[in-house]
């Protein structure tokens, strides 16, 4: 195992050590803005959708919260960024084949979270009311 910082490429992480990326890399997948963000991007698959149109398919993003999602999501390959030359500037997005791959996984725990969160809220109540 090397440091964090040298890690050798094609070594697979461990997610129990603690100077491993794959810590950090989940902390950047696992926001509810990624997961929203994949998911639009997925649905229009292949073609690419602008900034603005994200946006409005988000309720309740941030602009700057959008952009930064969407500059982390780039700059791990999840998502691939083009700007259209014009006044003012059309920005673009569409998933890479990586990032597609994250969008089955992300699909099951979006799933999993909308099937149980009733039984969250119930949970929530009843430890509400036992204090």
């Amino acid at each position: 195992m090397t440091s964090s910082g040298s890690r050798a490429r094609g070594v697979r992480g461990d997610l129990f050590d603690p100077t491993c990326p794959t810590r950090a890399l989940l902390d950047r997948i696992g926001t509810k803005w990624t997961s929203m963000a994949v998911k639009v991007l997925a649905e229009a698959a292949p073609a690419e959708v602008r900034f603005a149109d994200l946006r409005r398919r988000m309720p309740g993003v941030s602009q700057k919260m959008l952009s930064v999602t969407l500059q982390s999501l780039a700059r791990d390959g999840l998502v691939a960024r083009r700007v259209e030359d014009s006044v003012p500037p059309r920005v673009h997005y569409r998933l890479t084949a990586l990032g597609t791959s994250l969008d089955a996984a992300l699909a099951v725990l979006r799933t999993w979270a909308e099937d149980h969160m009733p039984e969250v809220d119930r949970a929530h109540h009843a430890a509400d009311r036992t204090g």
